[in-house]
């Protein structure tokens, strides 16, 4: 059996998650982004980045920083994560969760 979250906390850009084996895990909303596990992200990560355009237009929500708007469990086995800029297609498992993150003091 795989850990279960306890306890989900919001903290300015930083999401905190409690486990039930007692670790706490702190994951920055970018980094939560950056590592959507849906194919469309996954797929733009095996790309080679884009050349460099200074005149990139942005849209509203990318001038803004970037937020968690919200987490729906799916199962008993993960999440769906909402971010500000649109995305929504993104499920982290359980499992993904517990590895990513940084460890935070008790």
């Amino acid at each position: 059996m795989h850990p279960q979250p306890t306890a989900l906390s919001l903290l300015g850009d930083a999401l905190l998650i409690r486990w039930s084996d007692g670790a706490a895990r702190s994951y920055t909303i970018r980094e939560l982004r950056d590592s959507c596990p849906c194919a469309t992200c996954r797929e733009k990560r095996r790309q080679p980045p884009p050349a460099s355009n200074p005149f990139t237009v942005l849209s509203p929500a990318e001038t803004q920083p970037l937020k968690l708007l919200g987490m729906t469990p799916v199962g008993n086995y993960a999440y769906a994560m909402q971010f500000s800029d649109g995305h929504d297609t993104g499920i982290f498992t359980l499992e993904q969760l517990h590895v990513l993150g940084r460890p935070e003091a008790e």
